[in-house]
Parts: C-alpha cells; structure tokens; sequence
C-alpha cells in the first residue's frame, strides 16, 4: 500500500454497519466492525503497528474489541491513532468514541 487513507470502509455488508458504530459506538463494536471490514486478524494487526514502531499486545487489542477494557493511557491513545490509520477509517473516529458514555451489555 502506498499509505492512502480510504474514507469508505466498504467491504461487503459491514461498510454500512461500521460508518454507523463509528458515529454512534460503542467503541468496542465498532473497532470490531471495522477489524472485520478490513479483513484483518489482531496478528495482522499487530505486526502493521509494529511496522509503525508502535507495540501493542494481542491480549489488549483483544480486550479493547471486546469491551473488557479501553484506551485510557497516554501510550494506548497514541496506538488508536496509528490503529485508525491501520484499519482505514476517518482520524479520530474510534477515539472520538471513548468521550461517549458506556452503554451496559446485556
């Protein structure tokens, strides 16, 4: 890849479904819906921030789709920007989730 930035994400019928999380959240289903567009494992994943000189461990990407935890710490803002980029969505919009109140599961 050439480094483009894609503003559509449209990869079968999730496009649709992540420009709508990614205006409305939560942020753990849309950072799953937009892993999923892209078609990327969390070891993809990694291994392209890593490229980016930016570390982050399966078990926090993990964590961070599943809701169990988010990007509070200066550190784990910095790999949202990168991770955005990585997974071709508009800046800030996964980051701009996290200032939205959580919503209870179940």
């Amino acid at each position: 890849m050439t480094g483009q930035r894609t503003r559509t994400i449209d990869r079968g019928a999730t496009g649709q479904d992540v420009e709508r999380l990614l205006e409305s959240g939560p942020f753990e289903a849309a950072l799953r819906a937009a892993i999923r567009a892209r078609g990327l494992g969390l070891d993809r994943i990694r291994y392209r921030l890593r490229g980016r000189g930016v570390s982050i461990s399966l078990a926090t990407l993990s964590h961070w789709q599943s809701g169990r935890c988010r990007p509070e710490r200066a550190e784990s803002l910095l790999v949202l920007d990168h991770l955005e980029e990585v997974l071709e969505v508009p800046p800030g919009s996964l980051t701009h989730l996290l200032s939205l109140p959580r919503t209870k599961a179940g």
